[in-house]
């Protein structure tokens, strides 16, 4: 079984899969390492890190290395955030195989106008393209991946741009109808009120895509019991852990005028070595340095 066909079953298996997000191959490592199923490449989390907003400022190359340096560094299977696609469907019908050649599993492509506005910011611009067209954007995917297991992720942002439970529900069913492999339905509620609505009233055996960064009273196992959630994603906290961290020894570092009281407190040299594959590079310098 290759890693795309293992990511689709499990997508449809006894209980949802867990993705942590990464913004790079080390932050990829350490989800792998905490033992998360997936990762998902988070297009937030990357602009983040270039200090940018999450507005399509970035451009699709810069995204894509990087989706190529995680797949490149992980064993499981990596979720690729793209967005909008880059444009309109002939930009998605140009996206797509560069992702499946950089040997990501699925991507995720949002319903909302080109340039996007992050979902989560308040007053946020969230703009719905027609139906329509982003079916074609899903028929456009599907036409041009050559790995029938490469999935193919419709990501309504109807409740965010707060057109309603029934609009979701239409633009869900309408994204199945052009061929998308998941849904995934985003909400910005502090509770999962609207969420829990859209699991009850879906009707259909496309597997459902949650990211509960809102809401997150709602835990594992309680998705679990709802039966139809295939996937769990955390969509920034790797970024977020990231920032609190560096904030917090960044400032002792200041108060301290030195790093003697915080350097106990973080991981040792020889742990970044590790994690950097030392231990392989010297493998190799074993065998073919001469």
């Amino acid at each position: 079984m290759t890693l795309r066909q293992h990511f689709r079953a499990q997508l449809r298996g006894n209980a949802p899969a867990m993705a942590m997000a990464a913004h790079n191959p080390l932050s990829a490592k350490l989800a792998q390492q905490a033992g998360f199923d997936a990762i998902w490449g988070s297009g937030f989390e990357l602009a983040a890190s270039y200090a940018v907003p999450d507005a399509s400022i970035l451009p699709m190359s810069t995204h894509l290395e990087m989706m190529r340096a995680i797949a490149a560094t992980v064993s499981i299977p990596v979720i690729a955030d793209i967005d909008t696609g880059f444009g309109n469907a002939v930009n998605v019908a140009w996206a797509i195989p560069a992702y499946e050649a950089a040997a990501v599993s699925a991507v995720v492509m949002e319903d909302k106008t080109f340039p996007k506005d992050t979902s989560l910011r308040s007053a946020g611009r969230q703009e719905l393209v027609r139906v329509e067209e982003f079916q074609g954007k899903i028929a456009a995917a599907l036409a041009v991946r050559r790995d029938p297991d490469f999935m193919i992720i419709a990501r309504t942002e109807a409740l965010i741009a707060g057109q309603g439970h029934a609009e979701a529900l239409m633009r869900a069913r309408a994204y199945v109808e052009a061929g998308a492999d998941a849904i995934l339905i985003h909400s910005r509620q502090t509770t999962p009120d609207e969420i829990l609505q859209f699991i009850a009233a879906w009707d259909n055996d496309t597997p459902l895509v949650l990211v509960p960064t809102a809401y997150p009273q709602l835990t594992e196992h309680a998705i679990a019991q709802l039966g139809k959630v295939g996937l769990i994603i955390y969509g920034n906290h790797a970024i977020r852990a990231a920032v609190g961290a560096m904030q917090t020894v960044f400032s002792q570092i200041r108060r301290d005028g030195g790093i003697y009281n915080v350097d106990r407190s973080l991981p040792t040299v020889k742990e970044i070595i590790d994690l950097q594959g030392d231990a392989t590079m010297r493998s190799i310098e074993h065998r073919f340095l001469r």
